[in-house]
């Protein structure tokens, strides 16, 4: 694309999505206005003109013929048979190898600051995030686009606000400054702010299942790539999937604290330091097998936990701390109602909790048959959101831990 441009071909651009700007120097738009590419250089940002304003863009809001669609494809992809991609096919190709950013390449050259606070600017993004393109190119390999190498965009967008917290901490200090402007002008990088970089992953996710409908939208059914599009259509949009729920779950994190604060005789960890979501909630009777005596209390599954509490007997909204089990030890274990042997009890709707280490026994009576099966179906659920949360290391930083806290501060201050 640079060469036709400075061998003074016309190239135009139609914009796929709005980009909505108050920088002096980049160009704002609406999807659908077409846009004169005057310079793209830069993988990332072109300079363009429409009617008399000119300025930097984002080359991924935009879209070009499907001549230099096949071009870019053919160049970038080691399998021949992705050659074939359907001439009416229209589809903004450069997002999917513009990963590479020598901008982290730079930075992440030097040791910088803390070691805790270095590690939220994450690594060079041609070595931690897969282009797009490779869903496009492995099936050839693989039967089914493995979608492993995208879960590091989940750990990336939790943990984008971090990073820009400490960037702009950094950019204080004059030295950091300095570096990232050294940084810029060594790569003759165009002058956009760097939180902007930081930005362009959590883009480029998004867009990705936008992206592969369209060209599915415009493959034929017979065409003997369509089923591996088709594919990778459902890997994206599975991957944006995951990272949506991991966002919704940092941004509860809040109220979990919240409730930790309005629980009474609190002891031991803060439930944030091992959980992140609260599964489920109920009101249950229980016998601890040390102790054999029927109690009544409010239990509430955590990830990882289950809390014990007791109501208050005349202000029943209040609740009271009374122990924890460890689900990472325990299995569950459900029975049909009749007489136990290691309680000497009846059962109905009743269901055991085992530690496999100690042979510790919990048994649990549900009012109907319906809540028992909630239960149940509630502790299933709590595994496989462990295992998946260990799949792709999903875990609540201590930056967010301590802004959880504050936020908790904040609004104990306003009650009081």
């Amino acid at each position: 694309l640079p060469k036709l441009i400075s061998g003074g071909s016309i190239v135009s651009a139609e914009a796929v999505w709005d980009h909505v700007t108050m920088a002096n120097r980049e160009l704002a738009f609406k999807a659908g206005d077409v846009i004169k590419v005057l310079d793209a250089s830069n993988k990332d940002w072109w300079w363009g003109q429409i009617d008399d304003e000119e300025g930097w863009f984002p080359a991924s809001f935009v879209r070009v013929s499907d001549f230099l669609l096949f071009t870019a494809l053919r160049n970038h992809c080691p399998h021949s048979g992705h050659r074939e991609l359907s001439s009416s096919s229209v589809f903004t190709v450069f997002v999917l190898t513009d990963a590479e950013s020598p901008f982290f390449a730079c930075f992440l050259s030097k040791k910088l600051g803390s070691k805790e606070g270095f590690c939220l600017l994450l690594p060079p993004q041609h070595t931690i995030f897969p282009p797009l393109v490779q869903l496009m190119c492995l099936p050839k390999v693989w039967p089914v686009p493995r979608q492993d190498g995208f879960w590091i965009y989940s750990e990336y967008c939790n943990n984008h606000l971090d990073a820009c917290m400490e960037l702009s901490k950094l950019m204080k200090d004059s030295r950091y400054q300095h570096f990232f402007e050294a940084c810029r002008l060594l790569q003759q990088m165009i002058d956009i702010a760097i939180d902007g970089f930081l930005l362009t992953p959590v883009q480029k996710i998004c867009k990705y299942p936008l992206q592969l409908a369209e060209l599915l939208k415009y493959t034929a059914q017979e065409h003997s790539d369509y089923r591996y599009v088709a594919a990778a259509l459902a890997v994206m949009r599975n991957v944006t999937l995951q990272i949506n729920e991991r966002k919704r779950r940092l941004e509860n994190i809040d109220k979990i604290a919240q409730w930790q604060a309005s629980v009474l005789d609190w002891e031991g960890d803060d439930i944030l330091d091992r959980s992140s979501e609260l599964i489920y909630t109920g009101e249950m009777s229980w016998i601890y097998q040390p102790y054999g005596r029927n109690q009544q209390r409010v239990f509430f599954l955590f990830d990882h936990q289950m809390v014990l509490c007791k109501k208050d007997l005349i202000r029943r909204d209040i609740l009271y701390y009374k122990g924890r089990i460890d689900m990472d030890k325990y299995e569950v274990v459900d029975i049909e109602d009749g007489r136990d042997d290691d309680f000497n009890v009846s059962m109905k709707n009743a269901f055991k909790l085992h530690n496999k280490e100690t042979e510790e026994m919990h048994l649990f009576f549900a009012k109907k048959l319906e809540e028992k099966l909630r239960w149940l179906r509630a502790f299933r659920e709590e595994r496989k959101m462990v295992k998946e949360d260990e799949k792709i290391g999903f875990e609540i930083s201590e930056n967010q831990k301590r802004q959880a806290a504050m936020t908790v501060k904040k609004v104990s201050k306003q009650k009081g």
